[in-house]
């Protein structure tokens, strides 16, 4: 998360939809007054206990409205970007997996059991890196809550058009070469159906679909 009081924006980092990329875009652009919350490049917390103790910058709005000055809710532009819920599901299992998978090289169709059996647990589900992209963006009424919701899948324009908003001249860095196939190489029914349950909010908010290669 970042709380730029400079630029009156707040930027929600969902997990696995280029947080990475945007932080470093916006990095040149903070002042030394603005506010971050990440894992990475020092451990920056933000000036607010409650959510410096959660020790990871993936925040939602439901974590962060009741601990905010009201004036800053209200007139900060906040903004975050989205990913199709069966790529992300995919990407975020190869990364957390990642020292596993090349200590021992799967296949994708050796990994849809792998998956499948991951999702079937409980505390997997819990990880922060697998939770629903709904979950940080919600309000307590299931309201999504942000100004302007970009998309992964167009992440460079998206992105272009926040800074446009924001009056400043950021650019995103050349994203790092994917890590796995295309997502629909990794699936058979049974984690279709259960991605589309465990993602039933992401999908009916953001109208993201199973869409096969046509490479």
């Amino acid at each position: 998360m970042i709380i730029s009081h400079a630029h009156r924006f707040i930027f929600f980092a969902v997990p696995k939809t280029g947080t990475q990329s945007v932080r470093q875009a916006l990095a040149p652009h903070l002042a030394e007054n603005d506010w971050q919350q990440h894992a990475l490049f020092g451990h920056a917390r933000l000036p607010i206990p409650e959510l410096a103790a959660r020790q990871h910058g993936h925040l939602g709005v439901c974590d962060v409205v009741p601990l905010l000055p009201a004036e800053i809710w209200k007139t900060y532009f906040k903004f975050g970007f989205v990913r199709n819920p069966f790529d992300r599901f995919v990407s975020a299992y190869v990364f957390l997996f990642r020292r596993s998978l090349k200590q021992q090289p799967r296949g994708p169709e050796e990994l849809v059991g792998d998956m499948n059996a991951a999702l079937r647990r409980a505390p997997f589900r819990r990880r922060i890196l697998v939770q629903p992209q709904s979950k940080f963006l919600e309000d307590e009424e299931g309201r999504l809550a942000l100004d302007f919701i970009g998309r992964y899948e167009q992440l460079e324009s998206d992105f272009e058009a926040v800074c446009r908003h924001l009056g400043i001249p950021a650019s995103l860095p050349h994203s790092n070469p994917s890590e796995h196939l295309h997502y629909s190489r990794y699936y058979d029914d049974e984690l279709r159906t259960r991605v589309s349950d465990f993602y039933a909010r992401d999908f009916q908010h953001f109208k993201y679909s199973f869409q096969p290669d046509t490479k």
